[in-house]
């Protein structure tokens, strides 16, 4: 027998989260471009989000499901990401998970049609990471899409959660694996001020435990024609007390 509530959320006809306007196709006339939900009574989480774009010629409607399509503040932005004429859309969804990850997408007009050319599920699926203690009150964090390798120095983290670890002499008690955490943050910078954005992508590196914050893998992809490809990575590490 359902509960009063789940007859409520499957009654529920959609709300509307967010609205925004832009010429999606190219053709000079303003789209309307909605994100649609249901809302979970009594909390902030949202099912069954739905990319809505109406045509502002024929106001014809059309509907892209996400494959994702459950979380929290789901967003949406438009802007240039192909160089084509017209915008495309960026959608970014809370998952509400402990290590604060998101789903993201982006979908272009490709020749008449809406494709999806950005996915996080692919993304996390490509860029993949080792992160390991080494002696000295280091970590290396291994990025093997790039075949290359970054040390951490471990020394901001202090005394006492140095000397769980390591002994006097800086050398570890036992092997310590961390891991990097699926895409936590996914910004749109025009960084080269030409009117097309690129994508900054942030991964938090964890070390011990999830709320053990080693610092961030920040990747900038840029649109090569028919992906968003790699245009650089970095790895950036918090301060410590002077």
């Amino acid at each position: 027998m359902q509960s009063a509530d789940s007859r409520q959320i499957n009654t529920n006809s959609p709300s509307i989260v967010t609205v925004k306007r832009g010429d999606i196709d190219g053709d000079g006339i303003k789209d309307n471009v909605f994100l649609t939900a249901n809302k979970t009574p009594d909390s902030p989480f949202w099912k069954d989000i739905t990319l809505v774009i109406q045509n502002g010629r024929t106001h014809h409607y059309e509907y892209i499901h996400f494959k994702n399509n459950s979380g929290y503040n789901p967003a949406l932005f438009l802007g240039n990401f192909t160089g084509k004429k017209g915008d495309d859309i960026l959608v970014v969804i809370d998952t509400g998970g402990s290590a604060g990850t998101i789903y993201a997408y982006i979908f272009s007009n490709m020749n008449g049609q809406i494709k999806q050319i950005f996915d996080s599920d692919a993304f996390n699926d490509s860029y993949k990471y080792d992160v390991t203690y080494e002696n000295q009150y280091k970590a290396k964090v291994i990025s093997f899409h790039l075949r290359e390798k970054y040390i951490l120095d471990l020394t901001y983290k202090g005394k006492e959660y140095l000397s769980e670890i390591y002994n006097p002499q800086g050398i570890l008690k036992a092997p310590i694996k961390g891991w990097v955490n699926p895409l936590s943050g996914l910004y749109p910078i025009d960084f080269n001020r030409d009117d097309i954005y690129e994508l900054e992508v942030y991964q938090r590196i964890a070390g011990r435990y999830n709320a053990d914050s080693l610092g961030y893998v920040q990747t900038v992809l840029k649109w090569n024609g028919h992906e968003f490809g790699l245009d650089r990575q970095t790895v950036a590490t918090f301060g410590g007390e002077m």
